[in-house]
């Protein structure tokens, strides 16, 4: 199969072209440094001639509400038009588990109104629904922390995922029947969000001091008890726990 992959080049997306490539697929790496801009429409009917699937792991480059709300909804509408010129037979999209929950949050209304536009297409599609990656564990630390010495934590559950398991879900997924519907991932072990990080910034040797605070922001709004984990029993695992993950990828 040709698969096509918007955000080829990407954390997620680089992996799972190459996972794709393994398993015998033609797999495209599609991002604006490789000619192809989703958000203009740039290179999309050159790239998608031929494509039996395409993959939409690519993220906005602002995570400002109306900019990200602009991207995801351009950006998804001008793929799904050159989709069905080109008879691709299905979407896959990269999305976070609870989108629906959340709407007065920014970025959890962009992709809800993402997702709204590929159900509402008639491309067969698959949404994929993931918890956040280990990898950006010191960016939210940071973004919590902005310029102080602490680092303000809600106590709500955690349950984050390695961007390797990601990828296997996206590409295996891509390769597959059309879900018409929604998956569920997330990381082997929850915890609560603060104690995640207290730990996880020792293992960094990070001097900072995590407080737990309930009404710490999550990138700019308060979040509630399950905002950030799928409802018990709804989502498929992974097995790479963070411990393991540090081990493999140190953080510096």
């Amino acid at each position: 199969m040709k698969i096509v992959v918007i955000g080829g080049t990407g954390l997620i997306g680089s992996k799972a072209v190459e996972m794709l490539r393994q398993h015998g697929h033609e797999a495209v790496p599609a991002a604006p440094n490789t000619g192809v801009n989703a958000l203009t429409g740039e290179g999309l009917a050159e790239v998608l001639e031929g494509a039996s699937a395409v993959v939409d792991v690519s993220n906005s480059p602002s995570f400002e509400d109306e900019a990200v709300l602009n991207f995801f909804t351009t950006s998804t509408g001008n793929l799904l038009e050159a989709e069905k010129k080109a008879g691709v037979g299905h979407h896959v999209a990269l999305t976070i588990v609870n989108t629906d929950r959340r709407p007065d949050i920014g970025y959890f209304r962009a992709k809800l109104a993402q997702e709204r536009l590929i159900e509402e297409s008639p491309i067969p599609f698959s949404l994929i629904h993931a918890t956040q990656f280990f990898e950006f564990g010191r960016r939210i630390a940071d973004e919590a922390a902005a310029a102080g010495d602490a680092v303000p934590m809600p106590p709500v559950l955690f349950q984050p995922i390695a961007g390797e398991e990601v990828s296997r879900t996206v590409a295996r997924t891509a390769a597959g029947t059309p879900l018409n519907g929604r998956i569920q991932i997330a990381g082997p072990e929850a915890s609560r969000m603060d104690e995640f990080f207290r730990k996880a910034l020792a293992a960094w040797g990070d001097p900072r001091e995590v407080v737990t605070d309930p009404h710490a922001h999550y990138f700019g709004a308060e979040m509630h008890e399950r905002d950030l984990v799928p409802d018990e029993g709804a989502a498929t695992l992974g097995e790479i726990t963070y411990a393991d993950w540090l081990a493999a990828n140190p953080v510096k």
